[in-house]
């Protein structure tokens, strides 16, 4: 088990981007871990508070019960949307990650899946009253970050929801950074999709790196 580089890293996916193989690096993330979910370098291994805090004040949506979430990692927030009562796919493009989820979680009630957000299967379009993303978009390059927004998009059913938690940044900085931030202007095009915009967060984490956190509905 290797020590997590920042430079290798970054010049791995900046290789891969220019390759036009966005998805192409992500299992190597969760290989080197070796087993070990733990030795995930970007894994919270606990769920987005700000997801936990939405899920104990909106308790009259759990009515509703079909939640996906987008790049599930190693399962922690895909693991609180079950305990808050709903049906949850899970799914990541790393075969890996999923094979970490099931080993952690094996008497788990979500449904694990190796599936591509870029070629999902077409029955889960307009079919989650709830879209869960966290991180996905920032990873991506370029037409490749609208075409993610929309996939996530498609799965809402009528009134749902979807939860976009990120970093953030200015317009105009930051462009080199990988993952790179979305900026205001970006997270809106959720609203451009023709959802509504239900709350809307900007913070600081406890390493003072700027976040949003929004949610929508259909």
């Amino acid at each position: 088990m290797s020590d997590f580089d920042p430079i290798a890293y970054k010049k791995m996916v900046q290789t891969y981007q220019k390759n036009d193989n966005p998805l192409g690096w992500f299992d190597s993330i969760y290989t080197d871990a070796e087993g070990d979910y733990k030795s995930v370098f970007w894994a919270d291994l606990a769920p987005n508070p700000y997801l936990v805090s939405w899920l104990k004040t909106h308790q009259e949506v759990q009515g509703r019960k079909r939640a996906i979430v987008v790049g599930c990692g190693v399962g922690d927030d895909a693991e609180a949307l079950s305990a808050f009562g709903y049906d949850v796919i899970a799914f990541d493009i790393s075969s890996e990650a999923i094979r970490l989820c099931k080993n952690r979680y094996p008497q788990s009630k979500v449904k694990y899946s190796v599936e591509n957000l870029f070629d999902y299967p077409q029955k889960w379009r307009n079919n989650f009253d709830l879209v869960y993303e966290c991180n996905t978009i920032q990873v991506l390059p370029d037409k490749y970050r609208i075409q993610a927004r929309d996939a996530m998009v498609s799965f809402l059913d009528e009134d749902a929801f979807i939860l976009v938690s990120c970093r953030s940044r200015n317009e105009g900085d930051q462009l080199d950074d990988i993952p790179l931030p979305l900026d205001k202007k970006e997270i809106d095009g959720f609203v451009k999709c023709q959802l509504k915009e239900k709350s809307f967060l900007a913070y600081n984490d406890d390493n003072s790196v700027p976040h949003f956190f929004a949610t929508y509905q259909k």
